[in-house]
């Protein structure tokens, strides 16, 4: 079993063995996993490939529903909020496709063009495009761990733990 598949089962755990908030704001048990062809209209729409891990996460675990806050955005919903936002002022970088509603319009993006698809946070609360994109997560990978194991910014166990984030540097580069 490689890292990804190792991963995927740790995440399909932790999902199972919680109530119906499965540790996330989100009520409710999440909905049953998408089949491929969904991921593949999704991919048509966007233009580019989900990150394997991510149509993992969607094949394997759930239509979304799960995870931190909100809990991932289905597909669909985050193909929709990308391509409405992509014609926005804000100047949506391309392949960035929203993930994540952490409320108060702040959302996790994976950056599905970068080779780790490093997760991004948008906060627009500022004002300012320039000020607004921060690198979450190096990899795709390490952001799920850090909500399995509660040392991601966003859990509250790491709350005083001194995580910062620098801006995203690729930001301007990528509208």
């Amino acid at each position: 079993m490689n890292g990804t598949e190792q991963l995927l089962e740790r995440v399909a755990q932790h999902v199972s063995g919680f109530g119906p908030e499965v540790a996330s704001l989100a009520p409710g048990r999440p909905p049953a996993p998408v089949d491929q062809a969904a991921v593949r209209r999704a991919e048509d729409v966007l233009g580019f490939a989900l990150p394997p891990l991510l149509a993992g996460l969607y094949t394997r675990i759930a239509d979304g529903g799960f995870g931190p806050e909100y809990g991932l955005l289905p597909p669909e919903t985050a193909v929709k909020q990308y391509t409405a936002i992509r014609s926005s002022d804000w100047g949506w970088p391309e392949g960035v496709l929203p993930t994540t509603d952490y409320g108060c319009a702040v959302l996790g993006s994976v950056d599905c063009r970068s080779e780790t698809a490093q997760v991004l946070l948008f906060e627009p609360n500022p004002g300012d495009p320039d000020l607004a994109w921060y690198t979450d997560s190096p990899t795709l990978a390490d952001w799920p761990r850090g909500w399995l194991d509660g040392t991601a910014w966003f859990c509250d166990d790491a709350e005083d733990a001194g995580l910062e984030m620098g801006l995203w540097p690729e930001f301007r580069s990528r509208l």
